[in-house]
């Protein structure tokens, strides 16, 4: 237990109108009369909301609905919250557990240096404002794995507050429109990590592990719906969701099970619910009507966490005992908006290109090293790692770094390409060869594939007078008008040079040919 955590909130967000409409995705929950059959969590920061709107059918409701999402981060540091204990994800049950975490009597919290840098920084790359003067409280509750009875956490005046997240996404047949939505940030807080519970079914026990909770990401959805113009409805907690994809799928679930409840005459209970992911449902966890009394009192062991910028920074404070927010601001990476405003103008690339070459995890960094290396134009380097590359990367499903074909192998390969070295067919056939032969370079295997350009122009208008001449029914039809013959005879042509030629420098000499 301990372990640092980050503890982020955004306030209710308003959802487009749901019906329900199995066309429209909120429509895609458990169809009319499904049933699902029957832990605890964390939370932190990047909220998120997702927006769908479905065409309503005669005699159906509008509902809007309202997401707010409580998210918890695991903070990268060597060293729990507010022991020396160390965090290390595979270690052996309560083998890393100080006598501060065991809550034995007498021992003392003292807050980890570098989590409070990073909540600072997090705050800054999500726009809040920072707390120069934050406060920890004690949050009461009885649980097992919180031998203390209590958790150190900010519920009056944590770190950070109203921010926001600006986003993109891709929507349309082809994903090509992209649209920027923004998403408020309610606050960020600092707070401690309960353990974790073990459950032995086989045996009925449950057994503690005080080294940390479990998971490096986890998310509380509360979720209500009410007819527009209405007052908004009871909520629901949906908890412990541990990846997007099911956060997704229980907010779009949860929104449908409220709808259908209350369109059959019932009413939404102020419960906390949980998901099935083998079901696709939420399932109900306790009921909420005798709300919990946490007795928040102030952290007696722990005084106000004060920050300071560089106008407020006291005359010769030590470094080394003083946070900077100036100087986390300083050493903030640059951020994926920016990021993919530089793409767009440094690359002349489409937005929902940009999207995409950050959302694959190394894509971006395979891509600039590509870059680097050849002389191409960037518009067909976007092209072949976007499509083809990635392409394979999906089809095999690997990750970036798993790829056989190195960026420099690309970038030779995107070189003998723009030279005219090869056509473009034949590149394609020399990367399929790149990904099954790893070691070999392009070079190599245009060599060995004998895939060269032909650069003897007139062994080229020889083969497309044969064409021409063994194919007379093809050359009436073109000069018939039909747009397709003359593709039919590039084909031919193309395929006596074994791929060896342009299309563009074939269908030039044909159209000569034929107007001769």
């Amino acid at each position: 237990m301990a372990a640092p955590m980050l503890r982020g909130c955004c306030p209710g967000r308003r959802w487009a109108l749901a019906c329900i409409d199995h066309s429209s995705r909120h429509g895609r929950g458990a169809p009319t009369g499904s049933r699902c059959s029957g832990k605890r969590g964390q939370s932190s920061v990047a909220p998120q909301h997702l927006a769908t709107a479905g065409k309503l059918r005669k005699g159906e409701h509008e509902w809007a609905a309202v997401v707010g999402l409580e998210v918890h981060a695991q903070i990268s540091s060597n060293s729990k919250l507010f022991s020396g204990s160390q965090v290390h994800f595979v270690a052996p049950p309560n083998s890393l557990v100080s006598f501060f975490d065991a809550s034995l009597p007498g021992t003392l919290p003292v807050l980890n240096r570098r989590c409070v840098e990073a909540a600072v920084m997090t705050g800054l790359a999500l726009n809040c404002r920072i707390n120069k003067k934050s406060l920890f409280d004690r949050k009461h509750y009885f649980y097992a794995d919180l031998p203390a009875g209590y958790q150190i956490t900010q519920q009056r005046l944590p770190i950070a507050v109203n921010g926001s997240l600006a986003y993109s996404i891709c929507v349309g047949a082809k994903r090509s429109q992209v649209i920027n939505k923004t998403v408020r940030i309610k606050q960020i807080q600092l707070e401690q990590d309960s353990g974790k519970s073990l459950h032995d079914d086989l045996r009925s026990q449950t057994l503690i592990d005080l080294n940390r909770a479990e998971g490096q990401l986890r998310v509380d959805a509360n979720i209500s719906v009410h007819r527009p113009g209405e007052p908004l409805g009871v909520r629901t907690e949906v908890k412990n969701l541990n990846s997007a994809r099911f956060l997704a799928r229980a907010i779009d679930y949860e929104i449908q099970r409220q709808i259908r409840e209350l369109e059959n005459g019932g009413e939404i209970l102020n419960e906390t619910r949980s998901f099935d992911f083998k079901l696709g449902c939420t399932v109900p966890m306790r009921d909420k009507e005798g709300k919990q009394d946490y007795r928040f009192i102030p952290e007696p062991n722990l005084p106000p966490l004060l920050l300071y910028d560089s106008e407020s920074l006291p005359a010769g404070a030590d470094p080394q005992q003083v946070v900077n927010i100036d100087q986390i601001r300083e050493q903030l990476p640059e951020l994926p908006s920016v990021t993919r405003e530089k793409l767009v103008q440094q690359y002349g690339m489409l937005p929902e290109q940009s999207l995409t070459l950050l959302n694959e995890v190394g894509l971006l960094e395979f891509f600039q090293n590509v870059i680097k290396e050849t002389r191409a134009e960037p518009k067909k380097v976007t092209s072949w790692v976007l499509n083809t590359f990635l392409g394979f990367l999906k089809q095999q499903n690997l990750a970036v770094s798993e790829s056989p074909v190195t960026p420099s192998a690309l970038a030779e390969l995107l070189d003998l390409l723009d030279r005219k070295a090869i056509s473009s067919a034949a590149a394609k056939q020399v990367f399929r060869e790149l990904w099954a032969s790893e070691g070999k370079t392009p070079a190599q295997i245009i060599s060995e594939k004998k895939l060269e350009l032909m650069q003897d122009q007139e062994a080229l208008e020889q083969l497309c007078q044969a064409t021409l001449e063994e194919h007379p029914q093809v050359v009436m039809d073109v000069k018939k008008g039909n747009p397709r013959a003359i593709n039919k005879l590039i084909g031919l042509v193309r395929k006596a040079t074994l791929s060896r030629a342009e299309p563009a420098v074939i269908k030039e000499m044909l159209e000569k040919k034929l107007s001769s």
